[in-house]
């Protein structure tokens, strides 16, 4: 039985569909990913999933409850927490309130999870008496994570959560993320960044209008990615025509070669190919990483 499963959701607002038997299962322990184009439904799952938005028909289970047999209250006392992407804080309160908000339905001292946030993130000690609307976005939406984070909870949902933050704390934030999902905590998030999704989650579901499209093990969908398109930049000027066993080879201009990787070529084949021609390569990047790829044959 699947930690937080959605089964055949339909789910709309006033008159217009945005679910259509969407069924989604996430694992205890796992991190999962949300992902579609705007207006694919996304955020529409996750609140149908947190009991925030009543399915017109489907059903939703938390740990083997039904979600809408589940108060508010008894959803945060069983361990459900969400961040939304509008970084949902006071702005008239300090960091410290905002977070002491957070943990306002615990009976027990919560000044050790406090403590804990701030271990996480060290710049919200340093800004804990200074008001959430003198902050910056990315660190408005770490307050909202630590205010999320204060009812312990099991399992946590985030809506693009790196969204509208600059990298140095998105990177800070995937690294966050992985660390509180090695400790056990089960964790789903929405986002429009591919990258993340591949280099953070194990699983992921790929929404489009409405219709669940995929939803598979992170490794098994990337093994369907049949071709990588790789830009390497040469020390050598490039002759006129480069070949490449099952590659397609472009020159882009005199150092830079496009090669797209034919299915069973790895990247020591296409270097190995390029030294028999006396090339040698400086640096390679990938034009369009794999998920990319397949996301937009899945989605188009």
């Amino acid at each position: 039985m699947a930690y937080l499963e959605g089964n055949n959701l339909v789910a709309s607002y006033g008159v217009v569909p945005i679910l259509h038997e969407c069924s989604v299962e996430v694992e205890k322990g796992e991190l999962a990913v949300i992902v579609g184009p705007n207006g694919a439904g996304k955020s529409t799952v996750m609140r149908v999933l947190l009991g925030m938005l009543d399915a017109t028909s489907g059903s939703v289970k938390f740990d083997g409850k039904d979600i809408s047999m589940l108060s508010t209250q008894e959803r945060i006392n069983h361990g459900m927490a969400f961040v939304p992407q509008t970084k949902n804080v006071f702005p008239s309160m300090t960091v410290e309130e905002n977070l002491q908000m957070g943990g306002f339905i615990r009976k027990d001292d919560i000044s050790k999870t406090i403590d804990e946030v701030y271990e996480l993130f060290p710049i919200l000690h340093e800004k804990r008496k200074q008001l959430a609307e003198q902050l910056s976005g990315g660190q408005r939406q770490q307050v909202a994570f630590g205010r999320a984070m204060m009812t312990r909870p099991s399992v946590m949902l985030l809506d693009e959560p790196t969204a509208g933050v600059d990298v140095e704390i998105r990177q800070s934030m995937w690294r966050y993320l992985t660390q509180l999902n090695n400790e056990g905590m089960t964790i789903i998030l929405t986002t429009h960044y591919l990258e993340e999704a591949e280099t953070l989650c194990r699983n992921i579901a790929i929404l489009n209008n409405g219709n669940l499209v995929e939803q598979s093990n992170m490794k098994k969908l990337l093994l369907r990615a049949k071709r990588q398109v790789l830009i390497l930049d040469t020390i050598e000027t490039l002759p006129k025509n480069v070949i490449i066993n099952d590659c397609d080879c472009e020159i882009l201009d005199e150092n830079t070669l496009q090669v797209s990787q034919g299915e069973s070529t790895s990247i020591s084949d296409v270097i190995s190919g390029l030294s028999s021609q006396n090339i040698n390569v400086s640096h390679l990047r990938n034009s369009q990483n794999r998920l990319e790829a397949l996301f937009i044959s899945l989605t188009n």
